[in-house]
C-alpha cells in the first residue's frame, strides 16, 4: 500500500509540474488534461444540445427546417465561444497573457488558414441571411441537389445519384446559385414542341393541354399554357409551359413523361413532328471544251 501511495505521489507531482508560465498562472500537465477533457465535453454536449433543439424544441415553434437548422448552429457557435472562455479562466490561464500568442496566431491565419477562414464566415453568412436553406433544391456551378446539411465551413448536397457533394461556403457567397425553391416550390417548366407547318394550331394548343392535365405532377393553378414562339427552318416552334412543385428535384421525370405523351398523343391525331430538311441542286457539268473557251 505505501508502495502504491508513493507511486501516487511521484505522478501527482509530475502532473502538478508547472510546464510553462503565462501572466501570473502556471501550466502544468494537469491543468492540460482538464482542459482537453473540458473542451471535448463542451464540443459534444454542444453538439447534443443542438440536435435537441433542431429535432424536438423549436419544431414546436412552426419554424421550418432551414430555420431551425441555421437556429441551432448559431446557439451552438455562441455556446462554443461561451464556453471556451469560461473554461480558460476556470482553469486559472490568464487570457490577457496570450495577447502576443493570438497575435502570432493570428498572423498564422491571415497567411495560412485564410481560405479555412473566409468559408467559416461565408458559414455564418448563410445562416443569417439565409440565402440557401437545408431542403432546397440548389445549383451552384457544376453541382445540383437537395442542401441535408450546413457547416461552419462546408455545405452538404445531396444529387439525385444519392451522391453526397461537400461544396465550400465561400462557393455560395462568390458564385451564381440557382435556388430552385428559395420562395417555394412552385416552379415553371417549359417543353419546347416543333410541329409541320400545316398543322392546325388549334390542335396543337388543345392536345398539350391535354397532356398537361392528364400529369398528376402538373398543377392546375396557376394553368398550363401554350404558346407559339418561332416559325422555324422546319416547322413551327410550341413551348408547352407548366408548373410542378412535387419533381423540382426530378426535373428530367417530368420533362420525359410529358415528351413521352406528348409524342403519344401526336401520333393519334397524326401531327407530324418535322425533321431538318434541305435541298441539294446538282449543277449540270459544263463541257471541258466551253470552259476553255470561257
Amino acid at each position: 500500500m505505501e508502495t502504491l501511495l508513493e507511486y501516487l505521489a511521484v505522478i501527482r507531482a509530475a502532473l502538478e509540474t508547472p510546464l510553462l508560465t503565462l501572466g501570473n498562472s502556471p501550466v502544468t500537465i494537469w491543468a492540460i488534461l482538464q482542459l482537453l477533457v473540458l473542451i471535448i465535453l463542451l464540443f459534444y454536449l454542444s453538439a447534443k444540445l443542438r440536435t435537441w433543439l433542431v429535432d424536438n424544441f423549436l419544431p414546436r415553434t412552426n419554424m421550418e427546417v432551414g430555420a431551425r437548422q441555421a437556429t441551432g448552429s448559431i446557439i451552438r457557435y455562441a455556446i462554443i465561444a461561451i464556453g471556451l472562455a469560461v473554461i480558460f479562466q476556470t482553469a486559472g490561464i490568464d487570457l490577457t497573457a496570450l495577447n502576443v500568442l493570438a497575435g502570432a496566431i493570428g498572423l498564422g491565419i491571415g497567411f495560412g488558414l485564410q481560405t479555412i477562414v473566409n468559408n467559416f464566415i461565408c458559414g455564418i453568412v448563410i445562416l443569417f441571411e439565409r440565402p440557401i436553406k437545408v431542403g432546397d433544391r440548389i445549383v451552384v456551378g457544376e453541382v445540383e441537389g437537395d442542401v441535408v446539411h450546413i457547416g461552419g465551413r462546408s455545405t452538404t448536397v445531396v444529387s439525385n445519384d444519392n451522391i453526397s457533394i461537400i461544396v465550400p461556403n465561400s462557393s455560395f457567397i462568390t458564385e451564381n446559385v440557382v435556388n430552385w425553391s428559395h420562395n417555394d416550390r412552385k416552379v415553371r417548366f417549359r417543353i419546347p414542341v416543333n410541329v409541320a407547318y400545316g398543322t392546325d394550331v388549334a390542335l396543337v394548343e388543345r392536345v398539350l393541354l391535354e397532356v398537361a392535365a392528364a400529369n398528376p405532377d402538373v398543377l392546375e393553378n396557376p394553368p398550363p399554357v401554350v404558346r407559339l414562339l418561332e416559325f422555324g427552318d422546319s416547322g413551327l416552334g410550341f413551348e408547352l409551359r407548366v408548373w410542378s412543385t412535387t419533381l423540382i428535384h426530378k426535373r428530367g421525370l417530368l420533362t420525359s413523361s410529358l415528351n413521352i405523351a406528348i409524342y403519344r398523343i401526336f401520333k393519334e391525331h397524326n401531327i407530324e413532328i418535322p425533321y431538318p430538311r434541305r435541298n441539294v441542286q446538282i449543277l449540270p457539268q459544263i463541257p471541258a471544251k466551253n470552259r476553255e473557251a470561257d
